[in-house]
């Protein structure tokens, strides 16, 4: 698309009172009136965010302004090079303090759940369960530093735990009851936990899943346990274990709410990465990067604020979560939803926002593409007038995923996309109310993101896709990873490739005016006779064809330079089997819509699409696999979202090696 038509292009455009209207807006105008800075555009603020740092995170916190118990010696202290950089040095605060600030009648917490009757708490009855178990977790010895471990759904007892121990100054880690015990035991038994807050089974879609063996193993498998927490989730009426306290023990006593004032940089949660390579590493963030990024990112961008209602569908062992939690910082009214959001049916979700006047939506590509795939018009089904925000993470949003938004869902209402990830709890590009909605862009840079597209020399590139990296410090980048005392696996992970620049592993486009689109993983980039092709523009293709439901890509270069082995996988629709006039429509397909560099030279049928717990498909695993890489290294089978999804893989690697190439005797 050219600059002329992506100009002429706009589905949303910023009203005339944005300057009033948004907090964005209100932030320019404070920083005119405070600091005698003045803005042409967005672009010029965010080249002042990037190029003056310790200036725009200054202000930022006074603007929000953060509660520092403690004032910092300075705003940044930076290292020659990166990591190291330091943020706020000798304040302190505390995240959970933050959101719990405001009127106590309010209602901040919505809870649904398959289990229970839906549930509703003011800011007083919130903060009284915060209370009730920092007192009951004292009472277990738990004191500043230690970990506080999860095996729990969305509801109202996970938030009040996360708050109670952040209050404390304790460290939080949670994985969701889906996850299986090795998958569990290969995240907790790395931080050691001192606790360990359970449920015994839940439900979804209707159907009950009983956790009480897997949850015998796991406490087996953590001997830094001090205490197990019983929350009789799925058998309400039967108590757990002798040796387990139970939820109302735990929360017997209300205790007083009091906030223990850490360092910025203080951990406040671990999460972690998608385990694709051996186990998942464990990804320390700090309080204070918390506090900035998530008030920067879901206030000052997404524009979030008292009387809002968010949703954003995930599980405990997804950052998403997280980020749910951290919107009652700026105030808005928090809604879960713990078993299937589509149960019983599309529209039967859409009716729920509805229900709720949701009017933050966060929301994956797949589901806005599966609902326009299956022609439901959310719009002729549910009353959505107040939903004013959806904003599109995970993956690349096409072009035709925002129009279907705005044709199908509400034709006012913001639509943003972006990226960033659980290595820094937060968004590297993502919307801003203060430039316009294009189809299938990402707006911009967030504000204190220095983020550009690198060639393969490591030089910035503008209109052309190059490697997303950034190039100064951001204070969520992670305080490190747990045990990793030295900072070598931090490093080799983020560092290693460009000296000093943060290396994400995604490609990206920038255009002039700094709006850009991702098109994928850079590590499963395809490389055809030297054009490379972003794995996403496959899936915009494929996945709209009627006969496929999923589908993943991989390319197996030649040594000499040549084209390779181009392979794609497709789960077909019900009943569809591969036959000859489905490969010529894919072909056809990807020939017409994409170029003749897309079509693959094999198309296989498989059952499933192996994808991780966070739902990313295992591109790289599945390569590696088939370039002879032992299965071991390759993936932990922890990471699978489907346990056995790599089989089917093993068993065409095997078939590979015998061959020589998947090729041999294809026509």
């Amino acid at each position: 698309m050219s600059t002329g038509d992506r100009a002429d292009d706009v589905l949303w455009a910023p009203p005339a009172d944005v300057r009033e209207s948004t907090v964005m807006g209100r932030f320019v105008t404070w920083l005119s009136a405070e600091r005698g800075l003045e803005f042409r555009d967005y672009a010029e603020l965010h080249a002042w965010s990037v190029t003056s740092l310790e200036e725009f995170w200054g202000a930022f916190a006074e603007f929000a302004p953060v509660l520092f118990h403690t004032q910092p010696r300075e705003v940044l202290s930076r290292p020659a090079t990166m990591p190291g950089a330091r943020w706020f040095p000798g304040a302190t605060l505390n995240f959970a303090e933050h959101c719990l600030q405001g009127p106590g009648a309010e209602v901040v917490l919505i809870a649904h759940s398959e289990l229970r009757e839906r549930a509703e708490l003011t800011r007083d009855e919130l903060r009284a369960a915060v209370s009730a178990a920092r007192a009951g977790l004292q009472r277990l010895g738990v004191g500043r530093g230690d970990r506080v471990a999860a095996y729990l759904p969305t509801g109202p007892e996970a938030i009040a735990a996360l708050l109670a121990a952040a209050s404390l100054g304790a460290v939080w880690t949670s994985c969701a009851p889906e996850f299986g015990t090795r998958s569990v035991i290969d995240r907790l038994s790395q931080v050691e936990p001192k606790v360990l807050l359970t449920v015994d089974g839940y439900r979804y879609r209707g159907r009950d899943f009983d956790r009480r063996a897997e949850v015998t193993e796991i406490r087996a498998a953590l001997p830094s346990l001090a205490a197990t927490v019983w929350l009789p989730y799925l058998h309400p009426d039967v108590d757990g274990p002798a040796d387990t306290v139970s939820w109302r023990e735990l929360t017997a006593d209300e205790g007083e709410l009091a906030f223990d004032a850490v360092p910025v940089d203080h951990p406040l949660y671990i999460l972690y990465s998608s385990g694709t390579t051996g186990r998942p590493k464990p990804i320390v963030h700090g309080h204070g990067a918390i506090v900035l990024e998530h008030l920067k990112w879901l206030w000052l961008h997404d524009d979030i604020g008292p009387g809002d209602r968010y949703f954003w569908f995930s599980s405990t062992g997804w950052m998403a979560w997280n980020l749910g939690v951290s919107s009652l910082m700026c105030g808005a009214s928090l809604v879960t939803l713990d078993g299937d959001p589509m149960h019983p049916s599309l529209e039967a979700y859409w009716q729920r926002l509805a229900d709720e006047r949701v009017t933050f939506l966060g929301i994956s590509p797949a589901f806005i593409l599966a609902c326009r795939k299956r022609g439901v018009v959310p719009a002729q089904v549910a009353d959505l007038s107040a939903l004013r925000t959806i904003t599109s993470g995970g993956a690349p949003l096409p072009a035709d995923g925002f129009r279907w938004v705005y044709e199908s869902v509400n034709d006012r209402l913001y639509l943003s996309s972006g990226s960033g990830g659980t290595d820094i709890a937060s968004s590297f590009v993502g919307g801003c109310r203060l430039l316009p909605v294009r189809p299938g862009e990402i707006a911009c840079r967030l504000l204190g993101v220095d983020v550009v597209a690198y060639d393969a020399a490591g030089q910035p590139v503008v209109g052309q896709q190059g490697e997303l990296v950034v190039t100064s410090p951001m204070p969520s980048m992670p305080v490190g990873f747990w045990g990793d005392d030295d900072g070598a696996k931090l490093h080799a992970t983020y560092f290693d490739r460009y000296p000093g620049v943060w290396c994400h592993g995604d490609w990206v486009t920038f255009w002039p005016e700094g709006s850009c689109i991702i098109s994928g993983r850079s590590d499963a980039t395809l490389n055809r006779g030297g054009v490379r092709i972003g794995t996403s523009e496959f899936y915009r293709v494929v996945e709209d064809l009627d006969v496929v439901e999923d589908s993943l890509v991989v390319h197996l270069e030649d040594d000499e330079g040549g084209f390779g082995e181009l392979i794609l996988f497709v789960v077909l629709a019900a009943g569809v089997e591969l036959e000859a006039s489905i490969e010529d429509l894919i072909r056809s397909t990807l020939r017409r819509d994409s170029s003749p560099r897309h079509v693959p030279d094999l198309i296989r049928q498989v059952a499933v699409v192996p994808r991780t717990i966070s739902a990313k498909k295992m591109e790289i695993p599945v390569k590696r696999l088939l370039q002879g890489a032992d299965p071991q290294v390759v993936a932990s089978e922890s990471a699978l979202a489907v346990p056995g999804s790599l089989q089917p893989y093993l068993d065409i690697a095997a078939e590979r090696r015998e061959r020589g190439s998947l090729l041999s005797g294809q026509s």
